[in-house]
């Protein structure tokens, strides 16, 4: 009997078969899945900004910046077995919800999710294997740790898998 393990906003979790991991609400939040084939380990972010310097609380949330959330998975992974050579990802997200007439770059919120994503995965030798991100809908996906089959369900887009 699987469960669903959930990851909220700005959360890190891990699953293991038979469970599989789910996020909703991906606007220009983006969903980053690390997974390791072999050891059947993986787990899941919900980023929600680029950069950590952006925040104003003392204490910081890692899982809502990019530049921290993918070091932090990665270091929960590694901790959990997970052989870091073997990591691949999968990222999901990073639409521009809404239309800025001001062309501003600080309103790209999903583009900049996504560039930042690209480059904490290319700085820790993580390969991208399969993407979905951009357009201006919102996403849930849901990653199976047996298959590696991560399915994104696009809101008035039905669902696809990669």
């Amino acid at each position: 009997m699987s469960e669903i393990i959930k990851v909220g906003i700005a959360d890190i979790n891990l699953v293991s078969p038979p469970n599989i991991i789910r996020t909703t609400g991906l606007g220009s939040c983006v969903g980053v899945i690390l997974y390791d084939q072999v050891e059947k380990i993986a787990g899941m972010a919900h980023i929600m900004l680029p950069d950590s310097s952006l925040s104003k609380t003392p204490t910081l949330n890692e899982g809502k910046y990019a530049d921290t959330a993918i070091k932090s998975l990665y270091d929960m992974l590694i901790k959990s077995g997970a052989n870091g050579k073997g990591l691949k990802a999968k990222i999901a997200g990073g639409a521009q919800m809404f239309k800025f007439t001001s062309g501003s770059e600080m309103m790209r919120i999903g583009p900049r999710n996504v560039e930042r994503v690209k480059e904490e995965l290319s700085a820790l030798k993580i390969p991208l294997l399969a993407s979905d991100v951009g357009g201006s809908s919102g996403r849930t996906i849901e990653f199976n740790p047996e298959n590696t089959l991560l399915t994104i369900k696009t809101v008035n887009a039905g669902t696809k898998v990669i």
